[in-house]
């Protein structure tokens, strides 16, 4: 499919709309009553730390909804305000927050069912309202939606496009797009779908492999079945890896793209001479500016004498998955909860691992005077945060 053409054609239909609706003053005040907090305020004003009793919160001075995640709330209070009657879905969670995505539904916005893996298209109908989450939707779904004469709203990032901008360039050109990204996330199953051929690793150790099979070559089975799911249909790695392209899916860690991107470009030079590099290496900066935002701002907050660390975001969110693993990597005592309901007492917390799974962590919240470090994703309201601070306050009073 030309998903250039596609998309000019989409954006001058009638049935698209990606700048909102004009209700942006009233939808600004909702947002603010529900989603903001005095007391988050109050810590910004205060040099990002606050202490009560024996404990001492440091904040972030970069975390929570960024300006994407904030215009795609904000389109979708919009929507629901411009059409109070229609039918309106969602092809995926709005952001990855459950609050928020649990907003929606009062709102009787609907999210596609998802049967056997797979998105249930047949549910919508003609004249429905469909939103298109912050991190996009495949070329095919909104093909789908576009031959269904459903009126879209566009949520998707800026950030977001600029990738799939990106990949589209790697394809005129007929180069591979290397994408630094998870296979299932939502945003890289939307940027593949705008690619030509592809390749998606999810990793530093994953890119060097493939860098190692385009030095050396390798078990053609063996890398087939190890990117079986994350790669273009009819891959060739004896034959698509011979011109290739970086991009990468916008929440992942900053640094790794970057070492990937570079990793990539010493290969092409060691295979191809410095000369012929242009040839068979293109990179382009994708990495999303809130994501390096909060990221650097985490470094710097871990650079303090903290006794623990809260990161605050929803347990699909890759943004905030990314955060805590800088607290790992440093050696900090740390908890990705996705709101206050995860502490269940100062003796025990519900978390979530790095590797997915759910924990409960006995005496998390050591005796005496502590200071906790505090930071949230990018789609995570500061009220959240606020509740997690307020109950750490309460258990330590």
């Amino acid at each position: 499919m030309d998903t250039k053409a596609f998309k000019r054609t989409l954006q001058h239909s009638e049935n698209y709309n990606r700048k909102g609706f004009g209700h942006q003053a009233e939808v600004t005040t909702q947002l603010q009553s529900e989603y903001q907090s005095s007391l988050i305020q109050e810590i910004r004003d205060r040099n990002y730390i606050l202490q009560r009793g024996d404990v001492t919160i440091r904040l972030a001075q970069a975390f929570g909804f960024c300006w994407g995640v904030e215009r795609a709330v904000a389109m979708a209070y919009e929507t629901r305000q411009h059409f109070p009657t229609e039918q309106i879905w969602i092809t995926n969670e709005i952001i990855h927050n459950p609050s928020v995505n649990q907003r929606m539904q009062e709102m009787a916005v609907k999210f596609i069912p998802v049967e056997t893996g797979k998105k249930d298209f047949t549910v919508v109908e003609t004249n429905d309202v469909v939103i298109l989450p912050a991190f996009g939707a495949s070329i095919q779904e909104m093909q789908i939606l576009h031959d269904k004469g459903c009126k879209i709203v566009d949520t998707t990032c800026p950030w977001v496009s600029k990738v799939w901008n990106t990949v589209e360039k790697h394809k005129k050109i007929d180069y591979t797009s290397i994408i630094h990204g998870k296979y299932k996330h939502e945003e890289t199953v939307a940027t593949s779908s705008f690619a030509g051929k592809y390749l998606i690793v999810l990793n530093l150790k994953e890119a060097q492999y493939v860098a190692d099979y385009i030095l050396n070559g390798g078990n053609r089975e063996e890398f087939l079945q190890k990117f079986a799911k994350a790669c273009s249909a009819g891959f060739d790695p004896d034959k698509d890896l011979e011109r290739v392209g970086i991009a990468n899916q916008t929440t992942m860690l900053k640094g790794e793209t970057e070492q990937i991107g570079k990793l990539f470009e010493r290969t092409m030079m060691q295979k191809y001479g410095t000369t012929e590099l242009n040839e068979h290496f293109q990179s382009f900066n994708t990495i999303c500016d809130a994501t390096q935002e909060r990221q650097d701002a985490m470094l710097e907050l871990v650079q303090h004498d903290l006794d623990l660390m809260v990161v605050i975001g929803g347990f699909n969110s890759s943004n905030t998955t990314q955060l805590q693993q800088i607290a790992f990597e440093k050696g900090i005592p740390s908890y990705h909860i996705d709101s206050v309901d995860r502490i269940k007492s100062d003796n025990a917390i519900e978390h979530r691992q790095l590797n997915g799974e759910l924990a409960i962590a006995q005496n998390w919240l050591p005796s005496g005077k502590i200071v906790v470090g505090v930071t949230s994703g990018a789609s995570t309201p500061d009220k959240v945060v606020e509740d997690v601070i307020e109950k750490i306050f309460t258990l330590k009073a």
